[in-house]
């Protein structure tokens, strides 16, 4: 199979990521477990691959993370709705200096593309590589979330959400490296990494399964009848 053929299969991982989250947040309104940070960086990200995409002319890179880039602005919507002690300036200004700081990098490396002695190619690979540094901070603040508190409240989490993420990274690490983008598969390696953490937790805390003990009357129930039948 040619790296393109996982490009294509990590478009369409990617594509479909974010509709489990989308679904649970948005239709079910839950938001349980999601980092604030998490989701603000999941809009901040896909907006910078996108422009990435835009800068050295990547098709499959503009379809996916147009794509993320809406259920990203949902997921957060959706967070902002269901959860009104996180809308104030000051829960949000850890979150929101961090995501700030991830697009800020973002927009004056993808601004470099309008100075005339730089090419929007070479503006590109200087945008993959603060993409791929920021993929390591984006990474980051779900699995700290969950490892750090681990009574929390995780029924917002989509487990379906993160073994695609798990799998999408996967096929972008073999595309990026067979394509000879480092930042695809750097930041893909950081992907991979991250979700497979929050998948192990989720998998650890998952409810167990309690088996319902059989009645203790129905010995006596039993025994009574077969008195009364004169047995």
């Amino acid at each position: 199979m040619s790296a393109h053929a996982f490009g294509f299969l990590g478009a369409a991982l990617s594509m479909s990521i974010a509709w489990p989250q989308v679904f649970l947040s948005c239709v079910r309104r839950r938001t349980g477990g999601l980092s604030p940070a998490a989701c603000l960086l999941s809009v901040a990200m896909p907006a910078g691959w996108l422009t990435y995409g835009l800068l050295i002319s990547d098709p499959i890179q503009v379809v996916s993370n147009t794509f993320n880039l809406l259920a990203g602005v949902a997921v957060l919507i959706a967070l902002l709705a269901t959860r009104p002690h996180l809308r104030s300036a000051r829960a949000l200004a850890g979150a929101a200096g961090l995501a700030g700081t991830v697009l800020f990098a973002i927009c004056v490396s993808a601004g470099t593309a309008v100075l005339p002695q730089i090419s929007p190619s070479r503006a590109g690979a200087l945008l993959g590589t603060v993409l791929a540094v920021s993929s390591l901070v984006s990474a980051l603040p779900q699995p700290l979330a969950l490892l750090r508190d681990r009574a929390q409240d995780m029924s917002g989490l989509s487990p379906t959400r993160f073994r695609l993420a798990a799998a999408a990274s996967g096929s972008w690490l073999v595309y990026g490296l067979g394509t000879g983008q480092p930042a695809v598969w750097a930041s893909a390696s950081v992907g991979v990494t991250s979700a497979l953490i929050v998948c192990l937790v989720l998998a650890a805390r998952r409810a167990p399964v309690v088996a319902i003990p059989a009645p203790e009357w129905r010995g006596a129930v039993v025994t009574r009848s077969l008195a009364v039948a004169g047995v």
